[in-house]
């Protein structure tokens, strides 16, 4: 038995400290983990803290600009209620995407032990990533900003200061939904304020000056078209993802499946956790259909197939991938 090296490369970095078995370390225990997932990186979080802040100013004018001195209160109510109630959604599903692991493979799990359970079948590939000391899942891809390897990351999003994965992706698929139905809500509603104005008079129609009240529905105006193109882009592009079950990153690399593909409305249950549902649609519903673990996903092979010692630590000393054969 031996083994052969592959030319297929993925997310490397051909720098001599990556290279360094002797400084993977064994991963801490489950129970040693906090359950808080946050990416510490200025950029996104100040992307996702203007995000928040571009809610609260749509909701400022819709509520003080517009709702608030409008003398029908039938109006009023029913469109404050529906644009705080989906405003309120979108937040929750931003903190939900921002705050959960989307997927991130143990951190410093290439050791002998853990390759050794793997109990390796002749013909297998696995990878090793030498930016995080991982054993490579297949379908996962190192992230630079999270500095893990993500289980089938589809993009970074600065805007959730978060990778999109396998765990997370139902919640920023509510994000993008939420925020387009509120974009497309305030969009109309400044419509109808609009023509209620020029056909009343200005200072009767708002409880700001002229000036000032056309200065802030015009911002909201812009703010909600901009929004609710790229919202409406990126929810259309995360359902085919979905549907099709191939992420952004393997259909920007062309990548030929080497999965089975889980596509069509199969795909949308195993991503939003289940058949249809109302708990499709709640940002705070748990997902119950988890995949399983690098070494779960790897059935037990015959004794005379295993990977000996001295051919793991061979391995530990690669960079990318083995290939383990019977000769």
């Amino acid at each position: 038995m031996m083994i052969t090296p592959l030319h297929r490369f993925r997310d490397i970095e051909r720098k001599p400290e990556y290279l360094q078995p002797e400084k993977c370390v064994p991963p801490p225990s489950r129970a040693s983990l906090g359950t808080m997932w946050f990416i510490r990186d200025g950029c996104g979080i100040a992307c996702a803290v203007v995000t928040w802040m571009l809610v609260f100013y749509a909701d400022f004018v819709v509520l003080l600009v517009m709702l608030v001195p409008s003398r029908d209160y039938v109006y009023s109510v029913i469109n404050g209620t529906l644009f705080n109630t989906l405003a309120f959604l979108a937040l929750a599903s931003h903190f939900r995407a921002m705050l959960t692991d989307p997927g991130a493979v143990p951190k410093g799990n290439a050791t002998k032990e853990f390759i050794e359970s793997l109990q390796l079948k002749p013909g297998q590939v696995v990878y090793k990533c030498p930016k995080c000391c991982s054993i490579k899942p297949d379908r996962a891809h190192h992230c630079s900003v999270c500095k893990r390897c993500i289980r089938k990351m589809d993009h970074h999003c600065p805007w959730v200061n978060n990778c999109v994965g396998e765990n997370n992706q139902k919640y920023f698929v509510l994000f993008t939904m939420y925020i387009a139905l509120i974009s497309l809500h305030a969009l109309i509603m400044v419509g109808f304020h609009f023509l209620y104005c020029f056909e009343e008079d200005w200072t009767k129609c708002s409880s700001f000056s002229p000036p000032t009240t056309v200065i802030l529905l015009i911002l909201l105006c812009f703010e909600a078209l901009l929004f609710l193109i790229f919202t409406s882009v990126m929810f259309g592009t995360q359902v085919h993802s979905i549907c099709t079950d191939e992420t952004g990153i393997e259909r920007l690399k062309n990548q030929k499946p080497t999965w089975v593909k889980i596509s069509g409305w199969e795909g949308m249950k195993l991503a939003f956790g289940g058949a249809f549902s109302l708990g499709w649609f709640n940002p705070f519903s748990n997902l119950s259909c988890e995949s399983p673990g690098p070494a779960e996903a790897v059935p037990a092979a015959p004794a005379s197939a295993i990977m000996t010692q001295e051919e793991i630590e061979q391995f530990l000393a690669r960079d990318v991938a083995v290939q383990v054969s019977n000769e």
